[in-house]
C-alpha cells in the first residue's frame, strides 16, 4: 500500500487533516461515465488513493451537457466533478503495448483494481479476473456492470437508464397506470445507488483480505441494484401476492398516511402509521376536536372503513393554509410528516445545512462550487471534498514516481501511450 499526495483538501480543518480510513490504500481504476467511477470516489473521500486512468481522448463523461452542471455550464463540469473527486487523473493507452505494461506497473502497488469494462474487452487486454488474482494474489478486483458477470447478457452494455430503470423494473413499478409510456429516470440513479453498494463491496473486500491476506473479487451489477430497491415489491411477487401499482390518491387502507394539497397548491405527507396514537393530537392542533370521537374516524378500522370521508376532511382542512403555516403549525406535533420539497427546497432546508449534507471544493484560483456530500458520515463529520483532476493532470508525476526518467515519458508521448 502507498500513501501519497492527492488533489488538495477543501479546507484546512481537523476532518481534512486526521487519519483516514483509507489512507494508504492504493486504487487502480479503469473505468468511464459514473457508476464505478463514483465508487471509486467514496473510497478517495475517506482517503484511498485512486490513480484514474483515462484514454489519451479522455472519460467521453467529460463531454457530457446536461442541466448546466456539464460543459455547458460554462464553468468546471459539476457532473464530471461529482464522479471523480479526489482522484489523480493518468492519460494512458492500455490498447498499447507499453500502456498495459504502465499499467501492470501500477498494480504491483495496488490494493484494489476498479473497472467497469466489460469481460470481452478485459479479457483481450489480459485484464480478466482470474489472470489478474493469479498474477497479484492480493489484489482486490473490483467490477461493476449492467447484467452480471453469467447468463447470455454478461457482456451486453448496460447503462442505468437499461439496466437498473427499464430491466430492474424500477420504471414499471414507478409509472402511474394511467401513464401511456413509462416515466424517465432522473440523471444516474442507478449507477449512485450501484457506486455506494460497489464501494461497501471493496470495504468489505480489504477486511476480508486483512484476515486472510488473499485478495477477492467483488461484483456489482445494475440489474441487482435495481431489484435490491425494489426488495418489497419482490417480496410480494416472490410469495404468489400482488406488486401494488402507483396510481392516483384514492381511498386508502390509512389516509393517515396520504398526501395532502395546501392553500397555495403544496403538499405535506403524512406517515401516521401508527394512526391511533396521533390522531386525537393531530385533530385537536388543527382545531377539529370533533373528529376525535367521530365514530367514522374513531380507530384504525373506522377510518379505513370510512376512507374517502376522512381523505375529505383532511382535504378540506389542509386548503386552508399554505404550505409555511402547515410547516409552523406541525411543528408543534410529535408525528412523522414532511413537505413534499423541490430540489431547490431541500439545497436550503436547515436539516441539510445543520448536517453538512452539502460540501464546498475550493479550488486554487479561490474559486468555489458546491457538491451533494457522500452521505456517510464518521463521527459526525462528512468527507472533506477535494477537487477532481483535470484530464491526464498526473500522467508524468505518476511515472516519475514508478521510476521512469524524463526520456521514457518523452518516447511514451511519441509513441501515442500518453498525450
Amino acid at each position: 500500500m502507498t500513501d501519497v499526495d492527492a488533489p488538495s483538501p477543501a479546507t484546512d480543518t481537523t476532518a481534512a487533516t486526521r487519519p483516514r480510513a483509507f489512507d494508504g490504500v492504493r486504487v487502480i481504476e479503469l473505468a468511464q461515465w459514473v457508476f464505478v467511477p463514483v465508487a471509486a470516489a467514496l473510497l478517495a473521500d475517506w482517503g484511498a488513493d485512486v490513480i484514474r486512468i483515462e484514454p489519451p481522448e479522455g472519460d467521453p463523461y467529460r463531454g457530457l451537457a446536461t442541466q448546466g452542471v456539464g460543459t455547458d455550464r460554462g464553468g468546471p463540469n459539476l457532473s464530471m466533478a461529482l464522479a471523480n473527486r479526489g482522484k489523480r487523473s493518468m492519460a494512458l493507452d492500455v490498447r498499447r503495448a507499453e500502456g498495459l505494461a504502465v499499467l501492470h506497473e501500477l498494480l504491483e502497488s495496488a490494493d484494489v483494481f476498479i473497472t467497469s469494462l466489460r469481460p470481452a474487452a478485459l479479457e483481450r487486454l489480459g485484464l480478466d479476473a482470474d489472470t489478474l488474482r493469479k498474477r497479484y494474489p492480493r489484489l482486490i478486483y473490483a467490477r461493476g456492470h449492467g447484467f452480471g458477470t453469467r447468463g447470455p447478457d454478461a457482456d451486453k452494455p448496460g447503462y442505468d437508464s437499461s439496466a437498473f430503470w427499464a430491466r430492474g423494473g424500477v420504471g414499471h413499478v414507478l409509472t402511474p397506470t394511467e401513464r401511456e409510456y413509462p416515466i424517465s429516470q432522473r440523471g444516474a440513479m442507478g449507477d449512485r445507488n450501484g457506486a455506494m453498494a460497489l464501494a461497501f463491496g471493496i470495504a468489505t473486500a480489504l477486511l476480508e483480505r486483512a484476515k486472510t491476506g488473499t485478495g477477492t473479487t467483488v461484483d456489482v451489477s445494475l440489474l441487482a441494484t435495481a431489484m435490491w430497491m425494489l426488495s418489497s415489491d419482490l417480496l410480494a411477487a416472490l410469495n404468489g401476492g400482488d406488486v401494488a401499482p402507483v396510481t392516483g390518491r384514492g381511498p386508502g387502507v390509512n389516509p393517515l398516511t396520504g398526501t395532502y394539497a395546501t392553500r397555495d397548491r403544496r403538499h405535506i405527507q403524512l406517515m401516521f402509521l401508527q394512526g391511533d396514537r396521533y390522531w386525537p393530537a393531530f385533530a385537536r392542533l388543527v382545531g377539529r376536536e370533533d373528529l376525535v370521537d367521530d365514530p367514522r374516524f374513531v380507530d384504525m378500522a373506522a377510518r379505513r372503513a370510512n376512507s374517502s370521508a376522512c381523505i375529505e376532511e383532511l382535504d378540506g382542512i389542509f386548503a386552508k393554509h399554505t404550505l409555511a403555516e402547515w410547516k409552523h403549525l406541525l411543528a408543534g406535533l410529535d408525528a412523522p410528516w414532511a413537505p413534499v420539497q423541490s430540489v431547490h427546497d431541500v439545497v436550503e432546508d436547515p436539516q441539510v445545512t445543520a448536517n453538512d449534507y452539502i460540501g464546498e471544493v475550493r479550488l486554487d484560483d479561490g474559486h468555489t462550487y458546491r457538491l451533494p456530500s457522500v452521505p456517510v458520515q464518521l463521527d459526525e463529520a462528512p468527507a472533506v471534498l477535494r477537487r477532481a483532476p483535470e484530464h491526464g493532470e498526473h500522467t508524468e508525476s505518476v511515472l516519475l514516481e514508478l521510476g521512469y526518467d524524463w526520456e521514457r515519458i518523452g518516447s511514451l508521448n511519441e509513441k501515442g501511450v500518453i498525450p
